[in-house]
């Protein structure tokens, strides 16, 4: 199977993780061009990484050689970007968020059907070897009848103003359903399938925020909140199986979890926002088993979903990470704040197969699944 050419726009701090891997470890992968609207960020990371070239982001859609571009840019040029490679006849692998709207997410998908093109979408965590073993249990039946799942991220917020799109993160909308639930939406529907019908409720603690940390590029000043910090939410999926959902960026520290609740039996998963962590199982004997993982990617492994696209492109399967799986989640997440606003569960209309689960045994280079 020959290498699939991809070039790269946004080479802001994620970049690195996804270079790193598309260059050393993806054998499907070619990574030959970056660009940034910064070009020194550009220039920078192509000398990190021994890439030829170096764009800008006109001529890197221009390069006839390059059939897939990955879109690192920020969250909300991400549509814009998305619909600019699709218009140069490329397929796209885009970060999360997808997309900030169900019109934006629905112009791309269509844009690219109409010329045959593919949309792929991080995260890609659940191709990590701890939720596609997770998967695995579920699918051989090793808890019965999964029924149940109860899913909370609870972690300090971004009030110290590191981050440098803070005033947009505060915006409505964004944190933390689109910043950190993504990783817990996308992990429930592999491995319990498409979600019918959401509802909930979305508030925050804090009004507006002073930057305190002498660090940050917005220190001393006032940044409005108005995004919900603190989310609970409940979702019905196809299957019968019912979850609940707490997100909130209202305190401090870091406290993931994620259970699925079985007739025969409870799974304790992995934090979904990572390729790996311990599995247990609890059996109906009341004893707890810790699992050894069954598949690969175990460490950072971003762009996972982009090397399997690239290879399904080649084969002609669907891939995983999809751009139908990223607007399913997309419909969650803007259903919970419509629940939330108009106090009535809301049905999910942008429907997704449940992505395949990894084959056992396959090689960090993918060039043989």
């Amino acid at each position: 199977m020959r290498k699939v050419k991809v070039g790269l726009i946004g080479c802001g701090m994620i970049s690195g993780i996804y270079l790193e891997n598309c260059t050393k470890r993806f054998d499907v992968l070619e990574m030959t061009a970056v660009a940034d609207l910064v070009p020194e960020l550009a220039s920078r990371r192509a000398e990190e990484f021994g890439i030829k070239k170096v764009y800008t982001v006109d001529e890197l859609l221009a390069d006839p050689e390059i059939e897939i571009v990955l879109n690192l840019t920020a969250p909300h040029a991400h549509t814009e970007v998305n619909l600019k490679i699709l218009g140069a006849g490329k397929h796209v692998y885009a970060e999360k968020p997808f997309a900030l709207t169900r019109e934006d997410a629905d112009l791309v998908l269509s844009t690219a059907k109409a010329n045959g093109l593919r949309v792929g979408s991080a995260p890609d965590t659940f191709l990590g070897g701890g939720l596609q073993t997770c998967r695995k249990i579920i699918d051989d039946g090793w808890i019965g009848t999964p029924y149940a799942a109860s899913g909370l991220i609870m972690m300090g917020h971004v009030w110290d103003g590191n981050h440098p799109n803070l005033p947009a993160l505060m915006r409505l909308g964004w944190d933390p359903l689109f910043d950190m639930t993504p990783y817990y939406f996308t992990a429930m529907v592999a491995l319990l399938g498409p979600v019918a019908k959401v509802s909930g409720f979305a508030t925050n603690v804090r009004k507006e925020l002073v930057v305190t940390n002498p660090r940050s590029p917005h220190y001393g000043t006032t940044v409005p909140v108005e995004a919900p910090m603190n989310t609970t939410s409940t979702l019905q999926f196809e299957s019968g199986a019912i979850a609940t959902m707490q997100a909130a960026k209202e305190s401090f520290g870091y406290t993931p979890r994620l259970e699925i609740y079985g007739t025969e039996g409870v799974l304790y998963v992995p934090d979904p926002n990572n390729f790996d962590g311990a599995i247990r199982l609890l059996q109906p004997n009341g004893e707890i088993r810790e699992i050894p993982y069954s598949h690969g990617f175990a460490d950072n492994s971003r762009g996972l979903g982009l090397a399997d696209m690239a290879h399904a492109i080649q084969s002609g399967r669907p891939h995983r990470a999809s751009g139908e799986l990223a607007r399913h989640v997309l419909d969650i997440k803007l259903g919970i704040i419509e629940s939330s606003l108009t106090d009535r569960h809301i049905p999910i209309i942008a429907q997704c197969e449940r992505p395949a689960a990894l084959p056992m045994g396959l090689k960090y280079n993918l060039l043989n699944d």
